[in-house]
C-alpha cells in the first residue's frame, strides 16, 4: 500500500484551489485532510474520495472503485472510492468533487465530534459531589 512523495505532491497541487488541504502519512499512504477532517486517501499512488450516503450512491453509479484494503488477509471494504483517471486530468472537475466529498465528510457525526484540529474533543468530567 506504499506511496510516493511525488504522486502525494501531483494530488496537492491538483486540490490547491481547496485551500488548506494537507497530507498525513499513515499506513504506507496518505491521508488528506482539511480543517482537521479526513476526506481522502493516497494508496498504491491512487487517490481515493471518502463517501457515505448519496455521495456513495453518485460514485458506485459513476463505476468507481471501492477502496479494499486488506486486513488479516481479506478485503476490508472501506468508505472510499478511486477517483476517475480523468478526474485527475481535469483540476477543476477534482477540485468540484472533493468539495462535495468535503462537504459530506464534514457532515459526518465522527467530524462533528471533534474540533477544528481534527482530535476529539476532551469528555465531560464529571462532578463528584462535595462533602457538606
Amino acid at each position: 500500500m506504499a506511496s510516493s512523495a511525488d504522486f502525494r505532491d501531483f494530488v496537492l497541487d491538483l486540490l490547491a484551489s481547496l485551500g488548506g488541504v494537507t497530507a498525513r502519512a499513515m499506513f504506507g499512504g496518505f491521508g488528506l485532510y482539511r480543517d482537521g477532517v479526513i476526506f481522502a486517501l493516497i494508496a498504491d499512488d491512487t487517490l481515493y474520495l471518502k463517501a457515505d450516503g448519496p455521495l456513495r450512491a453518485e460514485f458506485e453509479r459513476r463505476g468507481m472503485s471501492r477502496f479494499r484494503p486488506r486486513v488479516r488477509g481479506k478485503p476490508f471494504p472501506m468508505p472510499y472510492y478511486e477517483a476517475a483517471p480523468e478526474t485527475l486530468e481535469d483540476p477543476d472537475a477534482l477540485a468540484t468533487l472533493a468539495t462535495k466529498v468535503l462537504a459530506a465528510a464534514r457532515a459526518s457525526p465522527a467530524a462533528r465530534a471533534r474540533g477544528r484540529d481534527g482530535r476529539a474533543s476532551a469528555p465531560a468530567r464529571k462532578r463528584r459531589p462535595t462533602a457538606r
